[in-house]
């Protein structure tokens, strides 16, 4: 099976007074028709590696990488016209809170046409149709009417589904989505990604799904990249997290609670300098 994606030593590198910070340090994985995630703590690189797929990594950022090819396309030599065609047509990102990513000043049914409209040539009319569809598919009830807010009208689990519509309608091969579901609660959660789930598996998509939840990411996915300190330090089957060798991923199991298995008191995670100093693990296929 061809990968839809292939990324070999991925660097992303920021200046600053006292030298250069890594934040993503010589990671290579790859991404087939298939559900990856990347789990990890706050600032661990999750969020910058997605940003430098679509070369979102604002100056005075660099990123570099001895590959980085998502189907035929060289994304390294691309130029910002062919990024455009590729950013919404080839592959997607909802970006964290993507409530607040929405144009305020726009309407949603405004936004989602024009998603659609960059990418394709056809009448508002029948741009229209598909965004009220869209809107339909991610289970928002009434969306004639929704088409008509804005975003400081609707609740943020309605923003969420808003912003993966958008996402979605141009019909990408990759969606990226970054900690969809940190700012909802359980119930809506559980309804976000039983849609996302749904819309990939049935458009036969690649998702690269970024958490800070192992729990929830190893219940969605089917592979998992655990990073530390900008590096991949363990690939694991989602269905085989438990059996995780490295004491970094043991250690993030144990500090948070787990249902079925309860204990009188949490781990704190330990950490051990040397971890940052591990070769990153390659997650090619």
């Amino acid at each position: 099976m061809t990968n839809l994606l292939d990324v070999e030593n991925l660097r992303v590198t920021f200046p600053t007074r006292s030298g250069s910070f890594e934040a993503v340090r010589g990671i290579s994985f790859s991404l087939g028709r298939e559900r990856l995630g990347i789990v990890g703590e706050s600032g661990s690189g999750k969020s910058m590696t997605g940003r430098a797929i679509l070369k979102l990594i604002r100056k005075p950022g660099i990123v570099t990488a001895d590959r980085m090819q998502m189907g035929g396309t060289d994304l390294l030599t691309a130029s910002e016209r062919e990024m455009r065609r590729i950013r919404g047509r080839h592959a997607s990102m909802i970006m964290q809170d993507p409530k607040f990513s929405l144009n305020p000043v726009m309407t949603v049914g405004s936004q989602i046409t024009e998603a659609l409209l960059t990418h394709e040539r056809l009448s508002r009319a029948e741009a229209r149709k598909r965004a009220v569809a869209m809107l339909d598919a991610v289970a928002i009830r009434d969306p004639e009417r929704v088409m008509s807010l804005y975003p400081h009208e609707v609740s943020g689990g309605m923003g969420q589904r808003i912003m993966i519509a958008m996402m979605l309608i141009p019909n990408p091969e990759i969606l990226i989505a970054d900690e969809p579901t940190s700012a909802l609660d359980v119930s809506v959660q559980l309804q976000v990604l039983e849609i996302m789930d749904k819309l990939v598996t049935d458009r036969g998509m690649g998702l690269i799904f970024i958490s800070h939840d192992l729990n929830l990411v190893s219940n969605f996915c089917d592979r998992i990249l655990i990073m530390y300190a900008g590096r991949i330090i363990e690939v694991c089957q989602a269905g085989k997290l438990h059996e995780a060798k490295h004491p970094y991923t043991i250690g993030l199991l144990n500090s948070v609670p787990d249902l079925e298995h309860p204990r009188p008191r949490l781990d704190a995670l330990q950490r051990d300098p040397a971890w940052r100093d591990t070769p990153s693990v390659s997650a090619l296929t």
